[in-house]
């Protein structure tokens, strides 16, 4: 299996459904209490994109891009219209959206985050898929135009130069999610004036 550095069209995926998944346990004891369990430390998201065919067309280019992925076998990239950036939909990115790391010196590598919260809880969501010439970098809040570099297929950023200990170092981004089909079978019905439609067509997305 391999990864495919391709994104899903972003015409079908704008209308498409879906968001995280979490995995809990629940046991409702004798006293009607219940114990709660995490299975998963971390979200996962699921897809389905065949809300977003409107069209012939539409649909031949998602029969194509299945096949040309093998079906479940090759994973793509997919935008997620709810959840693509390091700020708020609505706004754009800035150097100081998320912070990805604190400079000790020696360190020059860095994962890409975003950080979700909600009172005094958040949860951090490693960024593998950031979007080519969207990320942006500040150190202690000033913007680096260079320095730096970032691979997009994982979402490391490099530094030339260690930043020194104590930096705050933060960045700004439009990123994919990394996804794969959850079905190797397109069941297409064809009406009677030759337009097809798909009742489901299921993404998942893959966690390292």
């Amino acid at each position: 299996m391999a990864f495919h550095e391709v994104r899903f069209p972003d015409n079908i995926s704008r209308g498409a459904r879906g968001g995280p998944e979490r995995r809990t346990q629940i046991v409702e004891l004798a006293s009607g209490d219940e114990e709660r369990n995490a299975s998963w430390a971390n979200s996962r998201r699921r897809y389905d994109v065949a809300y977003g065919i409107r069209r012939a067309d539409d649909l031949a280019a998602v029969v194509a891009f299945f096949e040309a992925r093998n079906g479940r076998l090759h994973g793509f990239r997919f935008k997620d219209w709810g959840d693509f950036k390091s700020c708020l939909p609505s706004q754009t990115p800035l150097p100081t959206d998320q912070a990805i790391g604190t400079g000790d010196g020696a360190t020059t590598a860095f994962q890409l985050a975003k950080r979700y919260a909600s009172g005094a809880q958040s949860w951090t969501r490693a960024i593998a898929k950031p979007v080519t010439g969207t990320v942006r970098i500040a150190l202690a809040g000033v913007e680096q135009l260079s320095g730096w570099s970032v691979d997009t297929a994982t979402g490391v950023v490099t530094f030339s130069a260690a930043p020194g200990a104590g930096v705050a170092i933060t960045a700004g981004f439009e990123f994919d999610v990394p996804v794969r089909f959850d079905t190797d079978v397109l069941d297409v019905t064809l009406d009677l004036e030759r337009l097809g439609s798909i009742t489901s067509i299921p993404l998942l997305e893959l966690r390292r």
